[in-house]
């Protein structure tokens, strides 16, 4: 017997449910578009239409980082990498990330959107460290754990840039 009535109900219901999600943004459902409004809701982030800069998402619109660029990134599994812009750098990146991923073969077949950690790394900062190691700057860019644990800002608050409220800990509690 064929599963193919079942694969299209759940195609159906999964067409239902990006619909609904782009109606609420008001654009394209990827993990991408979903990550930066999430974080603009819960960090105060303006952002910035995609044909205007491209080395950043958006603007922090409240202290202690009012008026600094940021770029955010989602990524469903925390593999050890960062896409990382060099010239011009944002100011931040802030990087949503699920579950740590402890195997580069442990490869799962489905990766839920979820949000285990958040990390606000400096981009300056960063960038001298990756140099100081000699890593290669670009999208798949290998950051080592001790810079992920420093930029921890949840739900281990290890960087003392930022501090979350309460209520921004439990907007980020609802994705994970």
């Amino acid at each position: 017997m064929t599963n193919l009535p079942r694969l299209a109900e759940l195609v159906r219901a999964r067409n239902t449910v990006e619909n609904n999600i782009a109606n609420l943004l008001g654009n394209s459902v990827n993990l991408a578009t979903v990550g930066e409004y999430i974080a603009a809701q819960i960090f105060g982030i303006t952002l910035i239409p995609s044909s205007h800069h491209r080395e950043f998402v958006g603007i922090f619109a409240h202290q202690p980082l009012a008026g600094k660029t940021v770029d955010v990134q989602w990524y469903p599994r925390r593999e050890g990498f960062l896409h990382v812009r060099s010239e011009p750098a944002p100011d931040y990146i802030l990087a949503l990330a699920g579950p740590r991923q402890e195997s580069s073969t442990a490869r799962a077949l489905v990766n839920p959107w979820l949000i285990s950690s958040v990390h606000l790394f400096h981009s300056r900062e960063l960038l001298s460290a990756l140099r100081e190691r000699g890593v290669q700057i670009g999208p798949h860019t290998s950051v080592i754990n001790q810079l992920w644990t420093r930029a921890e800002i949840f739900p281990t608050p290890h960087n003392p840039l930022l501090t979350l409220t309460e209520d921004q800990r439990q907007l980020l509690r609802l994705f994970g």
